[in-house]
């Protein structure tokens, strides 16, 4: 998610929060005000700053969430994924991308585009 949106989806990050907690994921950080932050990683092409929207941990495995809703903004949201996924690539970790009715059609074009069809969103 683009984070000039983030703040007027809180409600949809929160449910994908206890979405995530109730299939046992731990140590759970938002880039959302009242959690803790995830880290952030420096781009060194642009020197701009991507930071995962959701963070969290299970069975000893770190993975990275993304929230995917309808964007004017979709070639930013596109690097950010494709940053995400060469960083989790690198780092044995995993990348998810998490989205909700009425935004499918939206992700599945996006992941298309970038070459990450062999994900499948995880639908809330």
């Amino acid at each position: 998610m683009v984070k000039s949106e983030k703040q007027e989806h809180s409600a949809f990050i929160e449910k994908s929060v206890h979405h995530l907690e109730a299939r046992g994921f731990e140590k759970i950080r938002v880039d959302l005000d009242g959690y803790e932050k995830p880290k952030s990683f420096l781009r060194k092409m642009n020197g701009t700053r991507v930071t995962p929207d959701i963070v969290a941990n299970k069975d000893g495995k770190r993975y990275f969430f993304e929230i995917s809703l309808k964007t004017d903004k979709p070639q930013l949201l596109k690097t950010k994924w494709v940053f995400l996924d060469a960083l989790s690539r690198m780092k044995s970790d995993a990348f998810r991308i998490i989205t909700t009715k009425g935004h499918y059609k939206f992700t599945d074009t996006l992941l298309e585009d970038i070459n990450l069809s062999n994900k499948n969103p995880i639908r809330i």
